[in-house]
């Protein structure tokens, strides 16, 4: 049976990124609604100096996140994503600068201050996935995007691939400081 063109046409983006020694690096995958990978980008690491430090203050981890870091691999990516998930929550604010929801995964169990309700509840298992809270009507958007995806993808497993994907690139020597 041939897959719907709702469900063939929905492109997710799934966004990482990680605090090193070595700075920030960060990882996105693009993946179909079966959670296949259709594109792949890393960054060069950022390591904000202490000046930056200084004067970004509090601001500087999402600033690297979503500005720098996120915002920078999803407009070089070649395919448009209609949803961005994201288990960094310093990432989250790529959403004030993309008409596409971005979504956290939560850890499992977390429920973090300050979020409204989730756009699918979490279990034992799997975290709860949160809109940015000042994009409270990404909500049920987000909630008919995540009905349409295939119901064996688990969210959290395109984040594995990131990092052994990031993993394989270092011993390659691509993850180079910024």
């Amino acid at each position: 049976m041939a897959p719907s063109n709702a469900t063939a046409s929905l492109h997710v983006g799934f966004l990482t990124v990680l605090h090193e020694p070595s700075g920030y690096l960060g990882g996105y995958l693009v993946t179909n609604a079966w959670g296949r990978p259709l594109e792949f980008r890393l960054s060069t690491a950022v390591q904000p100096n202490r000046v930056q430090q200084i004067l970004y203050g509090g601001t500087l981890e999402p600033y690297i996140c979503a500005d720098l870091i996120g915002k920078t691999l999803v407009e070089k990516a070649g395919v448009p994503v209609q949803l961005v998930v994201t288990d960094c929550p310093m990432a989250l604010d790529l959403r004030l600068r993309l008409d596409a929801p971005v979504v956290w995964l939560a850890p499992p169990g977390e429920t973090p201050a300050g979020f409204g309700s989730p756009a699918r509840p979490g279990s034992p298992s799997a975290g709860a996935v949160f809109a940015h809270p000042r994009h409270p009507e990404d909500v049920p958007v987000v909630r008919g995007f995540l009905d349409r995806l295939d119901a064996t993808l688990d969210l959290a497993e395109p984040f594995v691939r990131i990092r052994e994907a990031i993993g394989e690139a270092r011993k390659m020597g691509v993850t180079k400081s910024a």
